[in-house]
């Protein structure tokens, strides 16, 4: 009798473990940012918890789970493996979970119902700010960057799908910064560049103080083809180039200002003046010294021109602040790519410019 009672104990006990080891953690944004919420329970309608149509981003730990669009475990579902979901938008399923439950990993399903693999956590460093110059990717723990000769050498970085931490000494010592998914063009605005030397992914669970996170970083689009995941070839129909915006570059000149004893400035005989002058220095010079003719007579006329007639007056200084805008140099910031697929036009930033046509997966959206 005691040996079937320790039998039924230890079956109660493994069947409670397996249950337990069931979780899922729901977040409200993508790549697990928002309020969140932790499940081991079937729960048959998030509204009670107040989360219908609000989950962007899942965790799943031991065993499948099984979510659906409506409640009770209606409308369209998907089963999740084991795994990080930074987005539920390749599966159509962003903002419109109504309930979920764990599946027992050993029953047979159609794999029609299993959502697209999660990807892993990716981090690409750059040896030049703006995503430029030598790199290096890896969806690993880097100990020490001298393996990849890239110690030190780091000052912009693209982090996809999940965060991770980067220290400016090996072995994930010295100061470390939390990157949250996104694209970091310069590491000086943390005080890191060229000074990065090992790298180790997150758990996408775990919770750190905010001081630990670098500033929030511009949005990136995870562009990876996900597997099994079927690829089209959609016609390009536009592109254009984009450059930062112009800059402004101020100077200061110093300006002669002519006032009689009444304080009135005889503005007419400067101007005047000033224009002879130009057209004369143009007229006389050549080549370079037809630029410099230009420049000392147009000064010199605006001295004579101000000197007409100055009776009683004098002849005043000041400094004076001009600035214009100068347009931005070299490589577009990025490209404008329009594409169209499926009778639907589609338009995507690309970081070089296109061929013909743009890879797409079955939704549109644009793969490398």
């Amino acid at each position: 009798m005691k040996a079937v009672l320790k039998i039924a104990l230890a079956l109660c006990a493994a069947i409670g473990a397996s249950a337990a080891s069931a979780e899922a953690t729901f977040y409200e944004h993508d790549n697990f940012g928002g309020r969140s919420f932790a499940a081991r329970d079937p729960l048959n309608d998030f509204t009670r918890i107040g989360f219908n149509d609000r989950v962007s981003s899942v965790v799943v730990r031991g065993e499948p789970w099984e979510v659906c669009e409506h409640v009770d475990y209606g409308g369209q579902c998907f089963i999740l493996r084991p795994g990080s979901y930074a987005s539920l938008g390749a599966m159509r399923m962003n903002d419109k979970l109504s309930s979920a439950r764990p599946v027992d990993r050993d029953r047979r399903h159609d794999e029609g119902r299993y959502a697209p693999p999660p990807m892993d956590g990716q981090i690409t460093f750059f040896e030049r700010e703006g995503f430029q110059g030598r790199a290096f990717s890896t969806e690993r723990d880097v100990v020490n960057f001298d393996r990849f000769g890239f110690n030190d050498r780091a000052s912009s970085v693209i982090v996809l799908g999940e965060r991770w931490e980067a220290c400016e000494h090996a072995d994930f010592s010295g100061r470390c910064v939390i990157l949250r998914p996104g694209r970091y063009p310069d590491l000086r605005s943390m005080g890191l560049n060229d000074r990065l030397s090992s790298v180790r992914a997150l758990h996408p669970a775990a919770r750190y103080d905010e001081g630990r996170y670098a500033p929030p970083p511009a949005p990136v689009y995870d562009w990876r083809r996900r597997p099994q995941e079927r690829i089209f070839e959609a016609p390009v129909t536009a592109v254009h180039a984009v450059y930062a915006a112009p800059t402004q570059r101020c100077w200061v000149e110093r300006e002669q200002v002519v006032k009689n004893e009444r304080g009135d400035p005889n503005v007419g005989g400067a101007v005047i003046g000033g224009i002879v002058g130009g057209i004369l220095g143009h007229q006389v010079g050549s080549g370079s010294g037809r630029d410099i003719a230009t420049v000392g007579g147009a000064v010199a006329g605006a001295v004579i021109g101000a000197n007409v007639g100055r009776d009683g007056r004098s002849v005043a200084t000041q400094d004076v602040q001009r600035c214009a805008a100068v347009p931005a140099q070299g490589r577009p910031e990025y490209w404008d790519v329009a594409y169209q697929f499926r009778g639907v036009e589609h338009h995507v930033q690309m970081t070089a410019p296109p061929g013909r046509t743009v890879v797409v997966n079955d939704n549109g959206e644009p793969r490398l």
